[in-house]
């Protein structure tokens, strides 16, 4: 599904925050990409939504070039994403902020899908208030809803857990598991906490200085065995 090879990019001219940086991602994998803060995690991700220009390298998602592309070409490819601080529209209603979701995808109902308000119940029960009234975790439930609401192939969330009390977490990551599972949702997850990371993911990879320099399919044993944690996060 994704295939990233060799990428260089940086928010200014000759700057490699990605330096020659390779994944790949197959349809209906959960994968973490974990690494300190500085490695390329999160350019990596605007990198792919095409906030970010690349300088060398290749970006396919479904065997089309991703560079050079707008990101509301990548989001009708059916890619989803959830940034870092959600970037929700703190003075529209819940409604409002969900049908923001639906924009700029031709073909697709206006209209908010019950299964919407389904994974995430509180956001039915407050339906018509404004999304800037919500908790930290409401507005991530928000923002995660928003993103699925296109029903998108890739969906990448940054940083999830980020600010949110631990049983809003948990949450969020048993509906984005069940997603995954029941509808075959491939998930790229940047993340710190390492609970939701061995709750989701089934494999890990670890950046430091804009690659990938280690990587496992074996999650769980990394509960046993947390030297690459110890190793990469500094935890």
């Amino acid at each position: 599904m994704l295939k990233v090879e060799n990428v260089i990019a940086g928010y200014l001219a000759g700057s490699r925050v990605l330096d020659g940086f390779s994944i790949e991602i197959k349809k209906g994998e959960v994968v973490a990409l974990l690494g300190r803060n500085g490695m390329g995690k999160t350019t990596f991700l605007k990198a792919l939504m095409g906030h970010v220009g690349i300088s060398q390298g290749s970006m396919l998602f479904d065997g089309q070039e991703l560079a050079g592309k707008k990101p509301y070409e990548i989001a009708r490819m059916g890619m989803g994403y959830v940034p870092q601080g959600r970037d929700i529209f703190s003075d529209f209603t819940v409604e409002e902020n969900l049908r923001m979701g639906l924009l700029g995808h031709p073909g697709k109902s206006k209209e908010i899908p019950d299964w919407a308000f389904d994974l995430f119940p509180i956001l039915r029960e407050r339906r018509t208030q404004r999304a800037g009234s919500f908790s930290g975790g409401q507005q991530q439930q928000l923002a995660i809803v928003r993103a699925l609401i296109a029903k998108p192939k890739l969906l990448l969330l940054d940083e999830p857990s980020e600010g949110i009390q631990p049983s809003i977490v948990q949450d969020i990551g048993r509906v984005l598991s069940d997603i995954a599972k029941e509808q075959g949702l491939t998930i790229l997850l940047v993340e710190q906490n390492m609970e939701l990371v061995l709750g989701m993911a089934q494999r890990c990879l670890f950046m430091e200085n804009g690659q990938v320099v280690y990587e496992t399919d074996e999650v769980q044993a990394l509960r046993d065995d947390p030297a690459p944690i110890h190793k990469y996060l500094a935890v």
